[in-house]
């Protein structure tokens, strides 16, 4: 949601609800984390092809929890992407999947 300068921090449940809405559109499963009040924005669960979690804590730990290869994170964060890489995930910058949103 970062990438995107649309007052989305004024709005963390608004904007992962809008997430949540624009991935329902992509053609394949997907999985999002919330953490911290963007988990008020979207029932934990599946919706459509998008499964939602909720990080209890860190949503950088519950991210690479998920990480193994065959996974696809998408992330600018350079810690992130270490440990994601580490576990043999693939990883893209925001910028590929707001191009595949539209």
């Amino acid at each position: 949601m970062g990438s995107r300068p649309d007052g989305w921090w004024r709005d963390r449940a608004g904007a992962a609800a809008r997430l949540v809405a624009a991935l329902r559109a992509l053609d394949e499963p997907v999985t999002v984390v919330l953490e911290g009040a963007a988990r008020a924005g979207v029932p934990e669960g599946e919706h459509d092809r998008v499964r939602v979690v909720h990080a209890p804590a860190s949503g950088d730990d519950a991210l690479a929890a998920r990480c193994a290869p065959g996974v696809v994170l998408v992330t600018a964060d350079r810690g992130l992407r270490a440990r994601a890489e580490a576990s043999g995930a693939t990883c893209v910058g925001p910028r590929a999947l707001l191009d595949r949103l539209g």
